[in-house]
């Protein structure tokens, strides 16, 4: 803000880092969002977190923490991976955004995606996140069928812009900004046949899905499920669109989790795990028909383009991140460690009622939550505090974890009651096993979800 001298009071870097947990949660409360910062505040969430490397985090005090949130599946190496930082800065000396140009960065990334993801995916267009992508995608179907309608799932999460969500699946984040895209069909996740009554109308552009709904509380479909869906697409001339914006790249024990059923689809979306967890990178890979279909020739080429997607940095991000999965084939450990860390909870949930569910692939793990019985929460709780702890049921056990156990975890965003486990794809077990403990301990006889409940909502520890 301009003061009376026609000069401006600045923060710039060295106030920001200099900034301390009040005052920076301060600024946080009036300059971005009121709202979250109460939340955050509310469930004990409002740490200051300074430094942090592979699975470690440490707060403003210096204590350590472990990150099993893993930025939504964004981290596979961890905090500040050294090895794809320094990849970075090898390409730090080419122009950053420089669309008269065909960018080499931009052409190898795009082969190496070609190479690893499954079928004849090779065309890919390079946006800045997974919203991005899904836009790309929407946009690629429309462009490429002429048809206008798209078929998605109840539950499903595709992102917040408004293609995107358009075929999300909870009216909570759709309503505020009704009305939306026309032309979307919700079926339930996993239902093959409502899908088939969707397709029949041979109206619809794409039928988009994730092959685990991660938002929705880490929902795998029932076995065969893809496949049927991948031959009733072609029947009815409907591509598919397949997110793995938050699967892809080894998270679920296959580098694609498309792959465990063997699907190919005609569009894939991928984001968060390519940027290895320091740049911000979606891309939008199509099989060559499809992408000639909407923008072949001179007169489509330029359709659709995106300042920032596919610059130099973020290239060298998702060329050093795809070399590292592969040499260390990351998927193999997700696929392992993710099923000894199942195993530890499913002897958790024969232990305590509190657990309803365990559900995932790999290192994608939701952890479903009985609810007390109505009207509970209210004798141990006072004002708007209660609406939190049903809304976000899953952060009393979160908040918990963080504040006594010093392990970060959330709620998943479509389904509140689970806490979704995604750590770094170089998590170690007994890293793991800190975690079972933790769990153990909150659940035992010794102290009951609803004296949890109790002592998270009212502070007391």
């Amino acid at each position: 803000m301009e003061n009376a001298e026609g000069t401006y009071s600045l923060l710039g870097l060295d106030g920001a880092l200099s900034l301390d947990r009040k005052t920076g949660g301060d600024l946080f409360a009036r300059y971005v969002n009121p709202g979250l910062k109460t939340l955050l505040s509310a469930i004990g969430f409002d740490k200051s977190f300074v430094r942090a490397e592979g699975v470690t985090v440490y707060d403003d005090s210096g204590q350590r923490y472990l990150d099993f949130l893993g930025g939504y599946g964004s981290l596979p190496f961890g905090h500040n991976p050294q090895d794809v930082i320094r990849d970075i800065e090898r390409a730090g000396g080419r122009p950053n955004f420089l669309q008269a140009q065909a960018s080499a960065l931009q052409a190898a990334l795009a082969h190496d995606l070609a190479e690893i993801t499954p079928g004849d995916l090779e065309v890919t267009f390079f946006s800045n996140s997974g919203t991005e992508a899904v836009e790309s995608a929407l946009k690629l179907a429309r462009a490429a069928t002429g048809r206008t309608y798209f078929v998605y799932c109840t539950g499903a999460f595709h992102g917040k812009t408004f293609g995107s969500l358009s075929v999300g699946g909870r009216e909570k984040y759709k309503k505020p900004f009704e009305p939306l895209v026309p032309g979307c069909l919700e079926v339930p996740f996993g239902d093959a046949g409502a899908l088939e009554e969707a397709l029949k109308t041979e109206k619809c552009a794409a039928f988009i899905v994730e092959p685990i709904q991660g938002e929705a509380g880490v929902v795998v479909p029932p076995d065969g499920y893809l496949v049927r869906a991948r031959e009733l697409t072609r029947q009815y001339g409907t591509l598919l669109i397949v997110d793995e914006v938050q699967t892809g790249f080894g998270r679920t024990g296959k580098m694609f989790a498309s792959e465990h059923e063997k699907v190919v689809p005609d569009i894939m979306c991928l984001a968060k795990a390519l940027g290895g967890g320091v740049m911000p990178i979606g891309a939008t890979i199509a099989t060559r028909r499809v992408w000639d279909q909407a923008y072949g020739g001179l007169s489509k080429a330029i359709l659709h383009t995106s300042t920032f997607g596919g610059g130099a940095r973020a290239c060298a991000a998702g060329l050093s991140t795809i070399q590292k999965i592969v040499r260390e084939k990351l998927w193999e450990r997700a696929s392992t460690l993710g099923e000894y860390f199942i195993r530890g909870l499913l002897t958790l949930k024969e232990r305590y009622r509190t657990i309803k569910e365990v559900r995932g692939k790999g290192l994608l793990i939701g952890l479903e939550f009985e609810k007390p019985v109505s009207g509970l929460l209210d004798q141990i709780t006072a004002g708007s505090i209660n609406n939190i702890a049903r809304e976000y049921y899953a952060s009393l056990v979160a908040g918990e974890l963080l504040n006594k156990y010093h392990v970060i975890t959330a709620y998943t965003l479509n389904n509140p009651n689970v806490m979704r486990l995604e750590p770094p794809l170089i998590v170690e077990k007994d890293e793991i096993d800190y975690v079972l403990n933790a769990l153990e301990d909150i659940f035992s006889k010794k102290r009951g979800f609803l004296s949890l409940a109790a002592s998270v909502l009212t502070g007391r520890k």
